[in-house]
């Protein structure tokens, strides 16, 4: 908390007039008057809230129809595996991924365009829509894997199959059995999850860039360009625009609330008024389909970042391109090596004292019998809810003031605030659950508890304890905001370069920076699944 708490005093101050650095020795309302005078600020907050509010419906609701048509049953698992590593690509890559598929020279119009006679691309506006259409679609591919698989991590808490006869029996369909009886207990579990997806779409900043509108832009968008203009003044507007951005995210959460209220208004009426929709087969496969249809575009974008990314002349409507080239590689590799020394470095130490730390906590945990319950979700969940730009450019300034020259070290520092919480909460339930009587076993035998953590608890638990680090590495790696303010240009990342190519047309370059951010996770995961298989291959029993 304490990051947030500095990183906001960081931003409230100067919204306020107060910066004794930059000449400001006196509180006031200036800064805020200029913000209601810039154009488009308005809109771009209205944006910001509209496709928040819409992206987060959108993924919670498919998540929910194909939880509640599918659950306990094997196309569910199937879809697992198949959204499972789409938690690995980041969210400029998926971004990227989506824009050369359906730009207006993109693969999907290629497809179609023998069949209706198309010789040049189509002059519509796709990516960069000014309602920001397809910035939601980009956040909707990335957000209802994550809502889908934290939905089935909680899934196990409810008795699901004495449920669905329960529901059954009394002729009620697969998907009302399952918002009626399951879904109000499974929902509360699953709840900070969905405040984190609201606020990080109301404020995101990758994406909006690289598939959002640009004039004008989302006001989250428009802060990054104050934060990064040379006039020193404007950072008062930039903090009192990062007031009104938090504003903003407080306003959806606000009505994410009403909407709860709202919508559980709703099924109990239709559930008091026997409303049991028993025909809901065409619901069940529409979810099905728009869940495949999800991974297939994620994973068919990747694809086509590969091929760019080697491609020599591709001309319009061609489907593949004339000849396969490394050129593109081996121009961009001399100017890649520090920015992947960077993010290999940060995502690595960031993980590793993200993992020392829940493994200490999650230890402490053990020997006391006290978990943090909802008060401990919710401070491990706030780095989430409250939106980045709100805090991180506060902690930017206090770095500057502190005259510190160790930016990597506040690099990894800020880094940790957000792979501290994917960190925790992917081993946590792991964790919990292993057997004690291991434990027990040990201590009776007179070994100290320090030696069962490290050579009974820990070996077990191999598997959790990698991919946990996969996922803190993964997050580390799409980090944009931390890395482009903390980092002041000095550091950049494989993330701030692709991003930074957006505004560019070059789309082998983007293809080659947006492959290898996608890369590095996969390589993170990978290693996550096979270390344990070659450590553990005499060892079946301790496959946990």
């Amino acid at each position: 908390m304490l990051p947030i708490t500095f990183g906001l005093a960081g931003t409230i101050l100067p919204a306020f007039g107060y910066l004794p650095a930059l000449g400001g020795n006196t509180f006031g309302l200036e800064a805020f008057g200029r913000l209601a005078e810039t154009p488009g600020v308005g809109e771009g907050a209205i944006l910001g809230l509209a496709s928040g509010i819409v992206a987060t419906a959108l993924s919670l609701s498919i998540t929910l129809v194909f939880v509640a048509g599918f659950a306990g049953t094997p196309a569910l698992s199937r879809l697992q595996h198949l959204l499972s590593p789409l938690l690995a690509v980041p969210h400029a890559a998926a971004a990227f991924g989506l824009a050369f598929l359906i730009a207006p020279s993109g693969y999907l119009i290629r497809l179609v365009a023998p069949l209706f006679g198309i010789d040049r691309p189509p002059d519509i506006l796709i990516p960069h829509d000014p309602m920001g259409l397809t910035m939601i679609a980009g956040l909707v591919i990335k957000e209802t894997p994550f809502l889908f698989l934290v939905t089935l991590a909680a899934l196990p808490q409810v008795d699901l199959a004495a449920t669905r006869r329960l529901a059954a029996s009394f002729g009620y369909g697969r998907i009302a059995g399952f918002v009626y009886l399951i879904w109000p207990s499974l929902y509360r579990q699953i709840r900070f999850a969905v405040y984190a997806v609201i606020a990080y779409s109301t404020s995101v900043v990758d994406v909006a860039l690289i598939l959002g509108p640009n004039l004008p832009g989302t006001l989250a968008t428009r802060l990054v360009q104050w934060m990064n203009d040379p006039d020193l003044s404007i950072r008062f507007l930039a903090s009192a625009g990062a007031l009104l951005q938090l504003a903003v995210t407080l306003a959806a959460l606000l009505l994410w609330h009403l909407l709860e209220r709202l919508c559980g208004t709703l099924v109990c009426l239709w559930r008091d008024r026997g409303y049991r929709a028993v025909r809901d087969g065409t619901l069940r496969s529409l979810s099905a389909l728009i869940i495949g249809t999800i991974g297939v575009t994620v994973f068919a974008g990747i694809g086509i970042l590969a091929v760019w990314s080697v491609a020599g002349l591709w001309q319009f409507p061609d489907l593949m391109p004339q000849s396969l080239t490394l050129r593109s590689w081996q121009t961009a590799l001399p100017r890649i090596m520090e920015p992947l020394v960077t993010t290999l470095s940060t995502g690595f130490v960031s993980t590793l004292i993200a993992l020392f730390l829940t493994i200490g906590c999650l230890e402490r945990e053990t020997q006391t019998g006290r978990t943090g319950r909802d008060k401990g979700l919710l401070i491990l969940y706030l780095p989430l809810i409250v939106p980045q730009i709100t805090f991180v450019f506060g902690l930017q300034l206090l770095f500057i003031g502190s005259g510190s020259q160790h930016r990597l070290a506040a690099l990894v520092l800020v880094h940790l605030v957000f792979v501290l919480p994917y960190v925790f909460l992917s081993l946590a339930d792991p964790w919990r659950s292993l057997d004690r009587r291991y434990e027990v076993i040990a201590t009776a035998l007179g070994k100290s508890r320090l030696t069962v953590l490290l050579r009974i608890r820990l070996p077990m638990l191999l598997r959790p304890l990698l991919t946990a680090s996969a996922v803190g590495f993964a997050v580390s790696v799409g980090q944009y905001l931390p890395t482009l303010l903390v980092g002041e240009g000095r550091l950049t990342s494989i993330t701030t370069e692709a991003v930074a190519l957006a505004s560019g047309n070059n789309r082998r370059v983007i293809g080659v920076y947006a492959l290898l951010q996608t890369l590095l996770p996969f390589v993170a995961f990978a290693l996550a699944a096979l270390l344990p298989a070659v450590l553990h291959r005499n060892r079946g029993a301790m496959r946990i």
